[in-house]
């Protein structure tokens, strides 16, 4: 039964008994006064045995919320309102924490859209996926640790025996929704819950996770709950689609007949936001400052930032031999090698590459939150230490960082307001009132009113988290901002918005950005250069258009070709 107000597409064929069935579901927040505000109103909907549902919907329209609630998760402050959600004969909105407790990991598993708030730090991966498999699917150390090397190999990971002895913070963001994702498909569910699986990967593994997600279906059955807010993905991978909106489910039918023919005029606007996203005309770049003209070689002759011969690689202990003889450590191979780049006063460079090509690892270097085993680096002319420890309040306050997963950034016991007034006091020195009026103005600035000031991070869609951690980041006013992967939690119209943003962050400021992505279309539309990294080190380097027009490495052109292959698909 579908909510009043819900536009329903007929479905062709009738489906078997449902494995899911939720009627009538409503989910609220309780304030400080006790009083709840529904996210969540009045929601209905089947999963059939071996089905994959889609829900899209933008940034904050409950879709996470909803999908949480098939594992009976409901996050601080929340409560079940009404209605009920019943997985195979159990009623999860009134089942004990026992019953639930059995469910989870063996029947239904989801993978969050944050890894790293399911991994555990101080654990490597391997030990984390073996623990899933010896807890809950019985195996012993020996077999579960071989299933584990098998299930990561299934997910795409380069050289999965070294991957498994790393730790969560030792891998990129790709790497660890893979990790989440091997972790899940441990027990074979029967219901897959998967929220943003992809916002973290590039194309090109993307492929490899969807292929994976569809072979999984295949060959047990599961049924797949998918949320996100990439079309293509859905369109790929779903039979049947839900879209929501401010908590309320606005339409339902079958993939095809919804994007083809949707009957509401949200759905209508998601589908056009989308094409945008992958065709919309690119903004006009911020042009470089007049004290760094630029030469032949469209390098900046003044450069903010200077990298020369920059190298870093992770070490690991000896696998497979005694503990007297593994106080030596290895090197693994190189994450960055021989690194050289410069960006200049106004411009914007784009990093892309495969998860695992080093991106992310070269953005925290710069930001001096990882030192570098070789290189040097410059900013402004003069040196600059390695760890942000040692550098000074300026230069911390000039180079900021606006992290892939903002929930990890985010400290869970301070509000949103919080975290936007302390960097405004500490580094400008405003009193709470001028502090407070400035966050609001930010927050306002990326399409979020002044109610969040009192949120908690846990509290906020992933979208909106990611838009906090941005406003913080421009709280600063830096000179040099590093973006790694910025918009990979924001649906396509909220991520219009935030690019724009950026850009006129830029214009006003002449601030320089390095902009760390798996997205060429957010490269194509905002960096009028770009280099190309694969294993550590930079392949091909240029001005954007003709690199993408004519890649000299075939590197680039397998990138290209993939992003080419997702932007038809969506069509």
């Amino acid at each position: 039964m579908a909510h009043p107000d819900t536009e329903t597409h007929p479905d062709t064929e009738a489906l078997p008994e449902p494995l899911v069935r939720c009627a009538g579901l409503s989910i609220g927040y309780a304030n400080a006064a006790g009083e709840h505000t529904a996210v969540v109103t009045d929601v209905s909907f089947t999963v059939a045995p071996g089905e994959a549902l889609g829900i899209v919907g933008e940034s904050g329209s409950g879709k996470s919320t909803l999908a949480r609630a098939l594992l009976a998760y409901r996050r601080a402050g929340s409560t079940f309102l009404a209605g009920s959600l019943v997985f195979r004969g159990t009623d999860l909105v009134a089942a004990d924490a026992a019953t639930i407790a059995g469910l989870r990991g063996r029947s239904v598993a989801m993978v969050p859209q944050n890894p790293l708030s399911s991994l555990t730090h101080h654990m490597t991966v391997g030990r984390q996926v073996t623990e899933v498999l010896r807890t809950r699917a019985g195996l012993d150390r020996a077999d579960a640790r071989q299933r584990m090397i098998e299930l990561l190999t299934r997910t795409g990971l380069p050289d999965p025996v070294t991957i498994a002895s790393r730790y969560p913070h030792q891998l990129s963001g790709g790497q660890r929704q893979r990790v989440v994702i091997a972790a899940a498909l441990a027990c074979d569910p029967a219901l897959l819950v998967l929220d943003e699986p992809t916002t973290a990967l590039d194309k090109t593994t993307e492929a490899q996770v969807l292929a994976l997600i569809a072979e999984l279906r295949r060959d047990s059955g599961a049924a797949l709950v998918l949320v996100t807010h990439d079309l293509n993905v859905v369109a790929r991978v779903c039979d049947r689609v839900l879209v929501m909106k401010d908590g309320r489910l606005i339409e339902q039918g079958p993939v095809r007949q919804v994007f083809s023919s949707p009957a509401s005029a949200y759905s209508r606007e998601l589908l056009e936001a989308a094409r945008m996203a992958d065709h919309g005309p690119r903004p006009a770049a911020a042009p470089a400052a007049p004290a760094t003209p630029a030469t032949p070689t469209g390098e900046p002759s003044a450069p903010v930032l200077e990298i020369d011969g920059l190298g870093f690689s992770y070490t690991r202990p000896p696998r497979l031999m005694p503990r007297w003889l593994a106080r030596q450590r290895t090197e693994a191979a190189p994450t960055l090698a021989a690194v050289d780049l410069r960006i200049g006063r106004g411009e914007v460079l784009g990093v892309i590459g495969e998860s695992g090509s080093g991106k992310t690892t070269l953005g925290l270097i710069i930001a001096g939150l990882m030192a570098a085993d070789e290189g040097r680096l410059r900013f402004e002319g003069g040196p600059m230490a390695a760890r942000v420890a040692a550098r000074s309040r300026e230069q911390r306050r000039r180079i900021q960082v606006i992290f892939q997963d903002p929930l990890s950034s985010l400290n869970p016991r301070h509000t949103v307001g919080s975290a936007l007034i302390r960097p405004l006091r500490l580094f400008f020195g405003l009193d709470r009132d001028a502090a407070r009026a400035r966050a609001t103005t930010l927050l306002a600035q990326l399409g979020m009113g002044p109610e969040f000031l009192g949120r908690f991070a846990r509290q906020l869609s992933g979208g909106q988290q990611q838009r906090v951690a941005i406003a913080r980041a421009f709280a600063a006013e830096p000179d040099l901002l590093i973006c790694d992967e910025i918009t990979s939690a924001l649906d396509a119209s909220i991520q219009s918005q935030v690019l724009a943003q950026l850009l006129a962050l830029q214009q006003r400021s002449a601030a320089a950005m390095l902009v760390i992505t798996h997205d060429l279309a957010v490269v194509s539309r905002v960096a009028p250069r770009v280099i190309v990294l694969r294993h550590g080190r930079i392949v091909e380097a240029g001005d954007t258009e003709s690199v993408f027009r004519d890649p000299q490495n075939a590197y680039t052109a397998s990138l290209l070709e993939s992003a080419t292959l997702a932007s038809r698909a969506k069509r």
